[in-house]
C-alpha cells in the first residue's frame, strides 16, 4: 500500500522521483490510516498483486488526536517541522504531517469520516474503485459515521459524482476538490464505474 500511495502521489500519477524522500507520501497518507485503523483499509488485488485500496477514519477529530500523540512521535524525527512558510512540496507535505488538525476545517466538519482512495492505472475503470468504495462505507458505517468527506484532483472528480459524493466547492484548495456523502448505498451501477 505504501508503494502504491507514491505510485498515485501526484494528483493520481506516480509521484516517485518527486520528493526527496518517497516514503513521506506514505508516512502521511497511508501509514496513521493502516496503524490506528485497520478496520477500515480494503484493498483489491490482480492475480495476487495489490493494485488499489481505500483507508480512512470514520471520526475525523478524533484521529487528528491520535495522530498527533501516536503517530507523529513515531515519524516526527525523520521529519523535522520545517520553517514556515513552505517553499516547497517537501516542506509542504513535512507541514502537513505536523499539523494534521488541518485536515478538520469548518467545511468538512459536517461529515466525520474521511477516506483515501487509490487504484494503479491497470486497476482504474473496471469498478474495483466502487467495490473500494462500498466495502469502507459499510465498515465506516458500522464505526459509527454517517457522513463522510473527501479530497481528490480533477480527473477523478466526475467518478466520484457518479458515485453520488457532492461537491463541496467552499472546501476545495491545494489543487483538491472536496466532496461529501453518505456511508449508505452507492447508486446504482453505470458502464465504466
Amino acid at each position: 500500500m505504501y508503494d502504491i500511495c507514491v505510485r498515485t502521489g501526484a494528483m493520481g500519477e506516480d509521484a516517485r522521483g518527486l520528493l526527496a524522500d518517497a516514503s513521506l507520501l506514505p508516512d502521511i497518507y497511508a501509514g496513521p490510516y493502516l496503524t490506528f485503523e485497520p478496520n477500515l483499509a480494503f484493498v483489491v488485488e490482480d492475480a495476487g498483486r495489490v493494485v488499489g485500496y481505500t483507508l480512512g477514519t470514520a471520526n475525523t477529530a478524533a484521529f487528528i488526536e491520535t495522530w498527533r500523540e501516536r503517530w507523529l512521535p513515531r515519524v516526527a524525527s525523520r521529519y523535522p517541522p520545517p520553517v514556515e512558510p513552505t517553499r516547497t512540496t517537501d516542506e509542504w507535505l513535512v507541514s502537513t504531517l505536523h499539523h494534521p488538525e488541518r485536515m478538520l476545517t469548518p467545511e468538512i466538519a459536517p461529515y466525520p469520516a474521511h477516506l483515501h482512495l487509490d487504484l494503479l492505472p491497470e486497476a482504474r475503470g473496471g469498478g474495483n474503485g466502487r467495490r473500494l468504495l462500498e466495502a469502507f462505507f459499510l465498515a465506516a458505517a458500522a464505526a459509527g459515521a454517517h457522513s463522510v468527506h473527501m479530497g481528490t484532483n480533477a480527473k477523478a472528480a466526475p467518478f466520484f459524482a457518479r458515485m453520488g459524493f457532492a461537491r463541496l466547492p467552499e472546501a476545495d484548495h491545494n489543487n483538491l476538490v472536496f466532496f461529501h456523502g453518505l456511508t449508505g448505498p452507492l447508486p446504482s451501477a453505470r458502464a465504466g464505474t
